[in-house]
């Protein structure tokens, strides 16, 4: 009884009380309403554009249980980043040197400033509720965002990211900002985590020097935080490994936690998906899939039972057709849930 559907101004309070358990640290989900009332409105302004072109734009989706009305989980889509202010990331690179009065070859690891992501899409801000982590919720929270790309392909561009969020201790505070950024801001975690949730992190890039910095002259812990996400976000880097995203030694500024990339159009669920016309409503048989029907703010992803009849055309479970509101012969985008 879950489907995945547009976020409305009701949900603004699931939304924030689902963003006071994260923990900290989760840029796209901050625990001020204010904050959360702006993505609304973004979001708003992007579901009612109809235009078919890229546009710098936010899609937030919501996973509602339907027999009880509670929302239980959320995502978002970034059409393209870095069109209102330069989207940093530190990119890792190695130099090496040699030296022949010492016979003797460094290799020395640096982290770069760059703007290389620039103009990407981006698949962020997934949350699902610590008592709906089980039934594979989480996977169609995830994977309604590809086949919501796949619907509105115009609307997106070439290349789409992940920021997995980085390593923070049992405290709060993060390893990386401590070792790095912290040393400059004379601002602890929280506080740079609190003012990040509300304003954004380009206050660390315009003050944060723009020369490489050495890996080696970070503490021990800061090093070992790069690259690596938060132990809650594990599953997530699997499930963007599964869908064809790589790890390409981008980190997040902020945390140091790392920044996955892939194609769009090599996305495994935005590639495989299949458009399909519904020719009739039976729970005769068939397969597991994630099925999406709709448009912009229309849009609904649910579990259901897909039999294929034919090649354009297939069987579609009741239940699933009345949580997406597809009917006979409408048609709708599926893939096997697998």
């Amino acid at each position: 009884m879950f489907v995945v559907r547009a976020a409305r101004d009701e949900d603004l309070a699931h939304l924030y009380e689902m963003a006071k358990l994260t923990g900290g640290g989760f840029t796209n989900l901050p625990p001020d309403r204010r904050a959360l009332k702006a993505k609304l409105d973004r979001s708003h302004a992007a579901f009612a554009r109809d235009a078919d072109s890229v546009e710098d734009e936010l899609f937030v989706l919501i996973l509602e249980n339907v027999a009880t009305g509670e929302v239980r989980g959320t995502c978002q889509i970034f059409t393209q980043v870095g069109q209102r202010h330069p989207f940093y990331s530190y990119r890792i690179s190695t130099l090496t040197q040699h030296s022949s009065a010492l016979d003797r070859t460094f290799r020395a690891e640096m982290l770069s400033l760059t703007t290389d992501l620039e103009g990407s899409s981006e698949v962020g801000g997934l949350f699902l509720h610590p008592g709906e982590r089980a039934g594979g919720l989480g996977l169609l929270l995830a994977r309604s965002r590809y086949l919501f790309i796949k619907a509105h392909r115009a609307r997106f561009g070439e290349r789409i990211l992940a920021e997995l969020r980085g390593v923070i201790d049992e405290a709060g505070g993060s390893p990386f900002w401590d070792g790095l950024a912290g040393r400059f801001f004379g601002m602890n975690f929280q506080d740079a985590d609190a003012f990040n949730a509300i304003h954004g992190h380009q206050f660390i890039a315009d003050l944060m020097p723009k020369h490489p910095i050495y890996t080696a002259m970070l503490s021990d812990s800061a090093r070992a935080a790069i690259g690596l996400p938060h132990p809650s976000g594990r599953a997530a880097m699997r499930m963007l490994e599964n869908e064809g995203f790589a790890f390409e030694k981008y980190v997040d500024i902020f945390d140091g936690g790392p920044t996955m990339t892939a194609r769009i159009d090599q996305v495994r669920t935005i590639r495989d998906a299949r458009a399909r016309r519904i020719v009739a409503l039976d729970y005769d048989g068939g397969g597991e899939a994630l099925v999406a029907h709709g448009s912009l703010s229309d849009f609904r992803c649910a579990y259901g039972t897909v039999r294929e009849v034919g090649d354009e055309t297939i069987v579609l479970d009741p239940g699933c057709a009345a949580l997406t509101g597809a009917a006979e012969d409408a048609a709708v985008l599926h893939i096997p849930r697998l």
